[in-house]
């Protein structure tokens, strides 16, 4: 009995000593890792940057099946948060600042602990990217135990770091990875009407403005009871691949015809049917060069007449909105063509995409402002027996606001 007692008395004394050394320790903490990904850097940010991503490359959350996320609407930018719960801890996020493509600076709390993160993104070779992880912050009481009893706070944070890092390259490497396109051919795209918002952006940017603008598209027409009538898409009037610069309308298929009071920033069109040469592609946005490159190429191969009043249409069959796997995601991509009914004197022009055409296209309608040289009349000629002229007729001509092209 005697020596249960000492052993009981050198536990507790034990216990004791360990509780007045970690009491008296300072609780700071500041870890970094950093890793190559093999994938382009703003692929790697935009993962990094949406916290619904956080439960497939986060390792306590892959290796701890208990974990449950929450989500909020916004999730991705300044002010994107989430939270988590699981039998040992609970949680949440909020992200603070970012510097497009290059950093986010967030700020994360979990059972008594806090910690600023940062995550920096910087180019390397061969399209890869470094990705630094850093956190400072204080521990909580039982979080000092625990990392006291388990190497030190820079072992078990950094461990975490390190495994996910590792999981963030095999995720992106796979999801970039697996694509496909494909051309379809020649189809008849029928008449839409719409909701849209019109502005110029750089090309790179485009799918992020997209992620902004549809959630307010969705906003405004529930809030108007109007019925979306389809996926949202994306107007190209104009594509500059030499300034990286596009004019573009983000809109929204709505089921009728619509007017909006002056002074909204949200206005309303018609998208007139028109012949296009349709592409499919399968997977992450990054491969749309090679889409666009695929189709010029059967435009010329087929000696099909591109029509250079506007550039092309994408539809997001499957957007970010709808999945946050890159290579699950659906965009059909339509280049509008001349209807295929072509004199034999003419000669097919060789199409070269995201060129300067030298039509000026208007940003609201897409329609070409270049007036057209005067048609040639066709010699007539004269009727063996003189008929009374018949009246004149004419035809109004169409106006901006009839519809988009």
């Amino acid at each position: 009995m005697k020596i249960l007692k000492y052993l009981f008395l050198l536990l507790l004394l034990s216990l004791v000593a360990l509780t007045v050394f970690v009491a008296t320790q300072k609780g700071i903490f500041s870890v970094e890792r950093s890793k190559v990904i093999n994938s382009p850097k703003a692929t790697v940010y935009n993962y990094v940057n949406d916290f619904r991503n956080y439960e497939d490359f986060e390792s306590w959350a892959v290796e701890d099946p208990s974990f449950k996320f929450t989500f909020p609407n916004k999730t991705s930018g300044n002010g994107g948060s989430f939270s988590w719960s699981s039998e040992e801890e609970a949680g949440n996020a909020i992200t603070l600042k970012t510097k497009d493509g290059e950093s986010i600076v967030q700020k994360m709390k979990y059972d008594g602990t806090e910690a600023d993160v940062t995550w920096t993104f910087k180019d390397t070779l061969a399209g890869k990217t470094k990705v630094t992880w850093k956190a400072k912050g204080t521990m909580s009481f039982l979080f000092k135990i625990y990392a006291a009893l388990n190497g030190g706070s820079d072992k078990v944070i950094g461990t975490i770091y390190e495994k996910s890092l590792v999981n963030i390259d095999k995720n992106l490497d796979y999801e970039t990875k697996t694509y496909a396109v494909k051309v379809d051919g020649v189809v008849k795209k029928t008449e839409t009407p719409y909701i849209k918002q019109t502005f110029t952006s750089e090309i790179a940017k485009i799918n992020k403005n997209a992620r902004i603008v549809i959630p307010k598209l969705i906003h405004f027409s529930e809030t108007n009871d109007l019925s979306a009538n389809g996926k949202p898409f994306i107007i190209y009037h104009t594509y500059d691949t030499a300034k990286g610069l596009a004019k573009i309308s983000i809109c929204l298929p709505i089921n009728k015809e619509i007017s909006i009071s002056p002074g909204s920033d949200i206005l309303s069109g018609k998208l007139n049917g028109f012949d296009a040469v349709k592409t499919t592609l399968k997977g992450d946005y990054t491969h749309t060069n090679e889409a666009i490159a695929k189709t010029t190429a059967y435009i010329n191969n087929q000696k099909i007449i591109p029509e250079l009043g506007w550039s092309h249409l994408e539809i997001l069959s499957v957007s970010k909105l709808d999945t946050k796997s890159p290579s699950k995601l659906v965009t059909e991509i339509y280049f509008p063509i001349k209807p295929k009914v072509v004199p034999a004197s003419v000669t097919t022009p060789v199409y070269t995409y995201g060129t300067d055409t030298g039509i000026e296209v208007d940003a609201e309608t897409g329609t070409p402002t270049t007036p057209k040289p005067a048609a040639q009349k066709p010699a007539v000629q004269k009727p063996v027996t003189p008929k009374p002229a018949a009246p004149a007729t004419t035809t109004p001509a169409k106006t901006e606001e009839d519809s988009e092209f």
